[in-house]
């Protein structure tokens, strides 16, 4: 035994397990009167917001939430989704964030899979939520206790699904003494759901320990200040905000909330409030810089603040990068998934870029760059092989990344997560080049997963409910470039012999069986390419489509 192993253990004076929630709780001592939430006419400071997540976490564990109890949310970008971020993992329980764009019976699977105690939901949501938890009793013998969020900025419809309200809650109970996070750094912080591209959706589990480091790594990765003022036009439930929930309260920032993504309301809030740092798909940017000119008065220029946004969710079109460059916005350009905590990669930028040209810094910056700070390994390898591919920017491999900022593995799957995991790398299954600077560039996605305004599509769920149609004989879906949502997808279908349908027939079929985002924008009636075996050659139904442009 080494000397260094000799009466030097752990204890609670010289190891403590990592977890963001600790953020929370310093930024209430240190900056307990400093701006914490800005949601409409709503505000509230770090004091009171720490004692609110308490006041929740208290009420939770009151109804039987503890460790590895997993608590559904289904939230707009609200303060009480912040305040979830903060109270759940503080009872070492699981937060599970709902994708508020699904349809009731993906909701209802999700939420029985991952074995959910208690629902969080606002009312904006009730008609789809009263589906999904008839589902969930109905076909999947479960009953969650409900908690209904009457937020004052939702003016709209809405009726109580459960026995407690959310406000009412908080005043009942008394606020923890602490927020204090895992006892193991191990341990289960969330769960998140793919988009599925074969059956079922998986369940992404995340760790303490990743989410504290991720929550650092953006703050490093960015160069972000104390005191951020951070606008929240990416959904919470997208990778539990990419962790930034837990960024802006490492720094002691301010969380400006948005129930709606649009122009208006995004320009608004960040000339009202001076926002300085944001994310968003490449959508929600084309909204900024395509916005009339009279909507973005005072937001660049002498003596303001620069905005700064962080992109991901597709590659960034060139005209996105150009006309956000144009108009005063700095954007940094990232690379990531769920499975990884939302961005693990970022197109760092060097000094010596800013010589270029234009168009030549847009190709720079539309890369996928390199790893985090605090992401142990990205690299290029062979699928098959794992052997290093050349530098050379013309031969692909897969994208893979391995350290501390990669899941736990998928809820209840083992096979999946011994696959995602085999050789020693987590295999992301996009592909790439690496380019001579050692900057990787995706140039295929192997999964066939279609990004639509910052949402992930599966063609192949798509393609299962056009073939659902009597009438479809054969169908492939891939994407299409769209200036608006990045992406969209466009199917290419073979008819029955005799049969007889239009694309509007096949449009309002998927619009019965899929979310809106997922159906088909376009349906094109041609013989569709296969190989002698009859598999279907995607690659050239993708050069018809030029969705190529779309990743080049």
């Amino acid at each position: 035994m080494s000397i260094y192993d000799q009466n030097l253990s752990k204890t609670p004076a010289n190891f403590v397990a990592l977890s963001p929630v600790s953020f929370v709780e310093r930024s209430a001592e240190v900056f307990p009167d400093r701006p914490a939430i800005i949601h409409g006419a709503r505000r509230c400071n770090w004091k009171t917001l720490r004692d609110r997540s308490a006041r929740l976490a208290a009420a939770l564990k009151a109804l039987g939430v503890g460790r590895g109890s997993t608590v559904s949310v289904m939230l707009p970008n609200t303060p009480e989704m912040v305040e979830a971020h903060y109270a759940v993992p503080a009872l070492n329980a699981v937060l599970n964030t709902l994708n508020t764009r699904l349809d009731a019976a993906l909701l209802a699977w999700q939420m029985n899979h991952c074995e959910a105690q208690v629902l969080i939901t606002d009312r904006e949501f009730a008609p789809l939520m009263k589906s999904a938890l008839q589902l969930l009793k109905s076909e999947h013998g479960r009953e969650l206790v409900v908690i209904d969020v009457c937020d004052s900025e939702y003016t709209g419809p809405g009726d109580r699904l459960g026995a407690h309200e959310y406000e009412a809650l908080l005043a009942a109970h008394e606020p923890l003494a602490r927020l204090d996070g895992a006892a193991d750094e191990w341990d289960a912080i969330a769960v998140s759901y793919t988009s599925g591209t074969t059956g079922d959706p998986k369940g992404v589990v995340t760790h303490h320990r990743g989410a504290y480091l991720n929550a650092v790594c953006n703050a490093a990765t960015w160069t972000m200040p104390h005191f951020p003022v951070y606008l929240w036009t990416l959904p919470m439930f997208h990778c539990n905000g990419w962790c930034f929930p837990w960024t802006v309260a490492m720094l002691g920032g301010t969380h400006v909330c948005l129930r709606r993504v649009e122009a208006a309301a995004i320009l608004g809030a960040m000339r009202e409030h001076k926002v300085d740092h944001y994310c968003a798909a490449p959508i929600v940017h084309s909204l900024i810089f395509n916005a009339p000119d009279e909507m973005r008065a005072g937001l660049s220029g002498e003596g303001r603040q620069q905005v700064r946004g962080m992109v991901a969710g597709a590659a960034p079109p060139a005209s996105m990068i150009e006309g956000m460059a144009r108009i005063g916005f700095d954007i940094t350009h990232v690379y990531g998934l769920t499975e990884v905590y939302g961005p693990a990669s970022v197109a760092v930028k060097h000094p010596h870029w800013s010589e270029q040209s234009l168009s030549e810094q847009t190709r720079l910056n539309g890369r996928q760059g390199v790893r985090y700070v605090l992401q142990e390994g990205m690299t290029v390898l062979d699928p098959e092989t794992l052997a290093d591919i050349p530098a050379d920017g013309q031969t692909m491999g897969e994208i893979m990344f391995r350290g501390n900022i990669v899941m736990k593995g998928y809820l209840k799957n083992p096979n999946a997560t011994h696959k995602a995991f085999e050789g020693g790398w987590f295999h992301t299954g996009d592909l790439a080049v690496m380019e001579a600077d050692r900057y990787v560039k995706i140039k295929d996605r192997s999964k066939d997963v279609i990004i639509s305004g910052g949402e992930n599509i599966s063609s192949i769920e798509v393609e299962d409910a056009l073939y659902r149609h009597p009438a479809v004989l054969a169908c492939a879906v891939v994407a299409k470039p769209d200036a608006k949502w990045g992406e969209t997808p466009v199917a290419y279908v073979e008819i029955k012999a005799g049969a007889q349908v239009t694309a509007a027939d096949l449009v309002a079929h998927c619009k019965t069986l899929l979310a809106g985002y997922k159906v088909p924008r376009e349906i094109r009636f041609e013989e569709i390419p296969k190989t002698s075996t009859g598999k279907i050659q995607k690659f050239q139904l993708r050069e018809r489509a030029k969705s190529s442009s779309a990743i080049e």
